[in-house]
């Protein structure tokens, strides 16, 4: 199958048997596993000091490996940007190396692109993912097309009142040679202003979060909306938000009364329902890569070619 070299630039392992778990899963799939030296090094909350840290992903991209995969996301990558070296990394990613990842690692992916338009991979995580109990099928499956090559494209079904609320617009391609870009909104909202923020008009920016309240997904949103940054985009696709508390203060404010204000504010589609975030059930998307949107019905579908542009 594959060669996949494991690495943590990011927070510590702290779940270390569902660490092994997603070690041994890997290996039943038939792929090469080689575990980066420090992956389970610890330096207060971080998986080694920044210098360790960095040290590893330069590692990752020596290796050679098909697949550079992330042990755990957490909080460490935005601190350590500016020590990264981009050219070294893009240079494997054109050889054939694939650097997967998400939450934190929205900070290296955004970051990379921002640097040298590199694309890399929004996807599982070691301990999260493969490390489940019971790992997702369609998870595996997505992570399977994309070492594999032969993935061209992605697909979900939206609910009835994201359809409802696209009813008035055409079928079809909606975006067309559109770069796919984002992730973790909190991660990406943190990279305003300074060089790691990649600069994409006519993207798809897709979202995702866990723990973030509506309002705070609100914000956040309000902050990427008065940089001007949404209104450049043919698109905004919402992930997975999940693991949040609403209270009786919110007197019925929640997710949809934030997707319900957004689409007010922008003139780009505005659709929900992507199986992406903090959730075993997720798909492999491409950061960087261009694509277009499709939309018939309540069916969506994110389509690339092969190769890395």
């Amino acid at each position: 199958m594959a060669y996949i070299y494991i690495y943590s630039p990011s927070g510590a392992v702290r779940d270390k048997a569902a660490f092994k778990r997603g070690v041994t899963r890997l290996i039943q799939l038939g792929h090469d596993v080689e575990v980066d030296p420090d992956a389970l090094s610890r330096h207060t909350r971080f998986a080694g000091d920044d210098a360790t840290r960095l040290t590893a992903i330069h590692r990752a991209a020596d290796s050679g490996a098909d697949v550079a995969l992330i042990s755990r996301g957490g909080y460490g990558l935005t601190r350590i940007l500016p020590g990264i070296q981009y050219k070294k990394v893009a240079k494997a990613i054109a050889k054939g190396t694939q650097f997967v990842g998400l939450s934190d690692f929205t900070a290296f992916q955004s970051a990379l692109l921002a640097k040298t338009g590199a694309v890399t991979w929004a996807g599982p995580a070691v301990g999260e993912d493969f490390g489940a109990e019971a790992p997702d099928d369609i998870m595996e499956a997505c992570f399977d097309d994309m070492v594999s090559g032969q993935g061209e494209g992605a697909g979900w079904h939206f609910s009835s009142g994201c359809a409802t609320a696209n009813a008035q617009r055409r079928l079809g391609v909606w975006a067309h040679d559109a770069v796919l870009w984002g992730g973790n909104l909190s991660v990406l909202v943190s990279l305003l202003g300074t060089p790691y923020f990649p600069q994409i008009k006519g993207g798809v920016l897709f979202l995702e979060d866990v723990g973030e309240h509506p309002y705070r997904i609100e914000r956040m949103l309000t902050q990427l909306l008065h940089a001007g940054v949404l209104a450049q985009q043919k698109a905004v696709v919402f992930g997975q938000f999940n693991n949040y508390k609403l209270t009786p203060h919110d007197k019925g404010f929640k997710l949809q009364s934030v997707v319900d204000w957004l689409r007010m504010q922008i003139k780009a589609p505005v659709l929900t329902d992507l199986p992406f975030g903090h959730v075993q059930t997720k798909l492999c998307l491409p950061v960087g890569k261009k694509i277009n949107l499709v939309v018939e019905g309540r069916d969506a579908l994110l389509l690339w070619a092969h190769g890395d542009h």
